[in-house]
């Protein structure tokens, strides 16, 4: 195998954390696309979901929430965690929404954002917005295992003046809808700190709100902890360069701190660049409790609280 197809391929997993985790948001049918090798490790490398799931078991990752935020992703992870509960597993639960980025295209905006890319719609956004947040709410209302509406919130970086727009408005009836139903709230939110912060503040955000794969800095950071929402931290906090995100950490109390792979996106430091799965959020958890100069199984601990303060039971 030559070096460039191992760079490309599933890291090796990382030791047994000390007390489980939960990683409180991931992209299981994502992750499922992949079909790369392995680093040569004994269990070879992973290619169904009982094999990610397994490998994740196996290294203290014994819990996770799957995001579904286009319509065929929400269809997907309400059928997966029927699927897996009537089998008596019950490694997740869900989240659903409509993407802010996905918002922009039902509701028929077709301009060019700052990210320069020329919009793409697929057939799935023949429906419109309020059609699509409606299917949304009939998905989570009908299945218990979904605890979460999300991830919804402002991507400006992927919308012009239109799509920002729609944007605020699918946000703020996502925010209605976790409300309506007594769900957290899992927000993403790029280049648009200040907005969603005074849509959240306008509207009123659920009792359990939770910046996903959080970007600010440790004013913002400070602010939330103010209003007690919870700070998701991910692969990017391992960043060398990322001393902002990691000060951030500090100021944010560790009983509103998750962590969490966005896999198969933004696998942590060793491994950046390499598709990101839940077995590999150790490394994500043991910087954290490295930043904030904790014992590493008393930051799990509180980890594995929190993320049943938010979601419930599993």
């Amino acid at each position: 195998m030559s070096r460039r197809t191992r760079e490309r391929g599933w890291p090796t997993a990382p030791e047994l954390l000390p007390v489980p985790v939960v990683d409180n948001h991931t992209h299981l049918e994502s992750v499922l696309s992949f079909d790369v090798p392995g680093d040569g490790d004994a269990g070879g490398a992973p290619r169904t979901l009982d094999d990610h799931l397994a490998r994740a078991a196996a290294v203290g990752v014994t819990r996770m929430v799957q995001v579904g935020c286009d319509l065929d992703a929400a269809a997907w992870t309400d059928a997966l965690l029927r699927e897996r509960a009537a089998a008596g597993d019950r490694t997740l639960l869900g989240a659903l929404a409509v993407h802010p980025n996905e918002a922009v295209l039902h509701a028929g905006v077709r301009e060019v954002a700052p990210d320069g890319l020329e919009p793409a719609p697929a057939p799935r956004h023949d429906v419109g917005l309020d059609a699509a947040i409606s299917r949304i709410a009939e998905l989570a209302r009908g299945n218990e295992r979904v605890r979460a509406i999300g991830e919804t919130g402002l991507d400006f970086f992927r919308a012009g003046p239109a799509g920002r727009r729609a944007q605020v408005d699918a946000f703020r009836a996502h925010i209605a809808l976790a409300k309506d139903l007594g769900l957290a709230l899992q927000i993403h939110d790029r280049d648009a700190h200040q907005d969603v912060i005074d849509v959240l503040l306008r509207d009123g955000a659920p009792e359990r709100t939770v910046f996903h794969c959080y970007s600010g800095d440790a004013q913002m950071a400070a602010v939330c902890a103010e209003h007690g929402w919870y700070l998701s931290f991910a692969g990017p906090v391992t960043f060398k360069a990322n001393d902002g995100l990691r000060e951030a950490l500090r100021v944010t109390p560790l009983d509103r701190v998750l962590v969490e792979t966005d896999a198969p996106y933004l696998t942590p430091h060793p491994y950046r660049g390499r598709p990101n799965s839940p077995y590999l959020l150790p490394h994500t958890v043991r910087h954290v409790a490295e930043t904030l100069d904790r014992d590493l199984a008393d930051v799990c601990a509180a980890i594995a609280a929190t993320s049943q303060d938010v979601y419930g039971p599993w």
